[in-house]
């Protein structure tokens, strides 16, 4: 798991929690996830994590999925006045050390082509476009595609030069 920080605290994410992320969620976003949808999560046992500052303040949070041999990321959002801070490409190696600690060698999101920054982040990490569908986001002018990316390691990725044996690439903080 990356180091946090000095004071940072990293947690699983809550009914306790549902306020503030869905706060976050509503000023990150265009089209945000409802607070049905993190509940529905939340009960589903889908793996949601929350990183808080030393305040104990929301800064972030992402709800992963494991499915069969891989982890599906559903959702990685940083409060919006810390952008730029490496708080994302922190959580991002979170997620990825969490798929490795469940055994997944696959990590597989979706993300707006529109969303540079988020493209940009996922790249430098190890992702890969694999796909496109059509239509999957709604958008101000009607529907957006999502591009598919996928993270693998395991061969071809992630050795002893990651500093784990068949870890994440790029997962320290």
């Amino acid at each position: 798991m990356p180091t946090l920080p000095g004071g940072w605290a990293l947690a699983r994410m809550s009914a306790r929690d549902l306020d503030a992320v869905v706060d976050i969620e509503q000023r990150a976003y265009s089209h945000p996830w409802t607070r049905g949808n993190f509940e529905n999560s939340v009960k589903a046992g889908h793996i949601g994590l929350t990183l808080r500052d030393p305040a104990g303040k929301l800064a972030g949070y992402a709800v992963l999925m494991p499915v069969v041999d891989e982890m599906h990321l559903l959702n990685i959002t940083i409060e919006p006045a810390r952008h730029r801070q490496g708080l994302g490409k922190l959580l991002l190696a979170v997620a990825l050390a969490t798929a490795n600690q469940h055994r997944l060698p696959n990590v597989l999101l979706e993300v707006r082509p529109s969303n540079t920054a988020a493209l940009a982040l996922y790249e430098a990490a190890g992702f890969e476009t694999i796909g496109r569908r059509k239509g999957y986001y709604p958008a101000a002018d009607g529907r957006e595609d999502a591009l598919v990316l996928r993270r693998r390691w395991g061969t071809e990725q992630g050795t002893e030069q990651d500093g784990q044996q068949g870890g994440p690439r790029g997962a320290s903080a």
